[in-house]
């Protein structure tokens, strides 16, 4: 039951990042040539090593730390049961021992980034044990997740299983879900690449641009690169505020302290723009206001989502450039009377100016947003996961590994639909009168 190599996200391993980078480096990003005086605060880990050896041997390979890599041989097996109980066991206190010295040389840690996939066995499995150790042994530090989701056509046949699995642990130890959507990434990478074979973006995108900068695909294999490009750039616009200055940086905890007024419901839909550098600056200000406009539409979402036509609970800002609070707050008042809001939260907005703009940019925008448009996302891998489970298909994968009982496959489509439900009754409260009750039975 194992995957074919890349069919999904590149970084299919479980990349548990502290942060930031060792201060030897100024500070850059890493497109900005620094590569060799930086090192990433970054713990890899891969139960078979290919793709931590395709990595080490990349163009990144002087930015990791050969030190911190935990990776076997024979893989998880698409099995979320062998990541989670097997390897998690098997490879706690090494991971732990690395995590603790790593974390020593932080003069003030933030909080943890976990990175991984969800189809597979490790990154679902081993990715979410994570959560629960960083969970016990850094209470205190916040948790970000960035969850990357199997496509429909996932030739991994478990991938529902394992999702499902793994939903149940980031609701109940992570502090902050990024979701991301692999048929996402590749319908944003695909309309700009048909968009410039048409000519219609080729006088007016600059290379090399963030989408564009990989190299031309002549067959029909997935722009692996491309896809992991606008991941990358995610994270780095939402750590900008930790890197340079700004007239108004957010600090990460802000975050989850603004964004997340019901612990459960701590999946964020993120929006990247602009995914690619336009030649033509005569025109700077329509060009600031359409970045804002793009941020809430449905094709610059990293999850297949409109969050334009959902109920908004809370919404975050990230600029970087040479933008003005009089822009922002503009631009805000500008979308409001378009944007649904909760009663109870109607000014819910965080936002954060960072003055360094990305490479090739002169301003970015990234938009969190904690919205119900995520709930179709959810329904869908519910109904994939009952289609498999009311057959029992490949339960006995499962079922031999010491402490996997079927119980686990019940309680956690549960919390899938009690997850489901509290999102409803949001909906239900919004169309309705406004009441607290359901309001006070998610808070519980």
């Amino acid at each position: 039951m194992r995957p074919s190599t890349r069919k999904e996200f590149t970084m299919k391993h479980c990349a548990v990042s502290l942060g930031m980078w060792t201060p030897d480096g100024d500070g850059a990003d890493i497109s900005r040539g620094k590569i060799c005086s930086l090192k990433a605060r970054a713990l890899l880990i891969d139960m078979e090593e290919g793709v931590v050896n395709e990595i080490l041997q990349g163009p990144l390979r002087d930015v990791f730390d050969s030190k911190q890599l935990i990776t076997d041989v024979s893989g998880s097996g698409n099995n979320w049961a062998v990541g989670h109980k097997i390897y998690g066991c098997q490879y706690r206190e090494r991971i732990v021992e690395k995590l603790r010295k790593t974390a020593e040389h932080c003069d003030c840690l933030q909080c943890f980034f976990v990175i991984h996939s969800m189809g597979g066995g490790t990154g679902s499995g081993l990715g979410t044990f994570l959560l629960s150790v960083l969970e016990e042994e850094f209470p205190e530090v916040y948790r970000f997740v960035t969850s990357v989701y199997p496509s429909k056509e996932d030739d991994v046949i478990t991938s529902p299983y394992n999702s499902v699995l793994a939903m149940k642990e980031l609701s109940e130890h992570a502090d902050c879900v990024l979701p991301i959507e692999n048929e996402s990434l590749f319908d944003i990478v695909s309309k700009i690449d048909q968009m410039t074979k048409c000519g219609k973006l080729g006088s007016t995108i600059k290379q090399p641009s963030l989408v564009t900068s990989c190299r031309v695909k002549t067959t029909k294999e997935k722009p692996f690169d491309a896809m992991n490009n606008i991941v990358a750039n995610l994270l780095l616009n939402l750590t900008s505020s930790a890197r340079f200055e700004g007239s108004l940086n957010m600090d990460l905890n802000e975050i989850t302290m603004n964004l997340v007024p019901f612990p459960r419901l701590h999946y964020l839909v993120s929006s990247l723009t602009p995914l690619y550098t336009l030649a033509d600056i005569s025109i700077p200000t329509r060009r600031l206001d359409q970045m804002f406009s793009d941020a809430f539409s449905k094709d610059h979402q990293l999850i297949r989502a409109d969050p334009k036509h959902c109920l908004y609970l809370a919404c975050a800002l990230l600029v970087r450039g040479n933008v003005h609070i009089s822009d922002l707050r503009r631009n805000i008042e500008r979308l409001k009377p378009a944007l649904n809001f909760v009663s109870w939260n109607q000014e819910g907005w965080k936002t954060g100016l960072c003055s360094v703009p990305p490479v090739g940019h002169s301003h970015s925008l990234l938009a969190l947003a904690n919205n119900t448009c995520v709930k179709p996302t959810f329904i869908e891998l519910k109904e994939r996961f009952i289609r498999l489970y009311k057959k029992k298909a490949h339960l006995h994968h499962y079922l031999h590994i010491d402490g996997m009982e079927q119980s686990c496959f019940s309680e956690a489509l549960s919390s899938l639909s009690d997850l489901i439900e509290d999102y409803n009754q949001l909906d239900a409260v919004n169309c309705g009168p406004a009441v607290d009750p359901p309001r006070l039975k998610i808070a519980m």
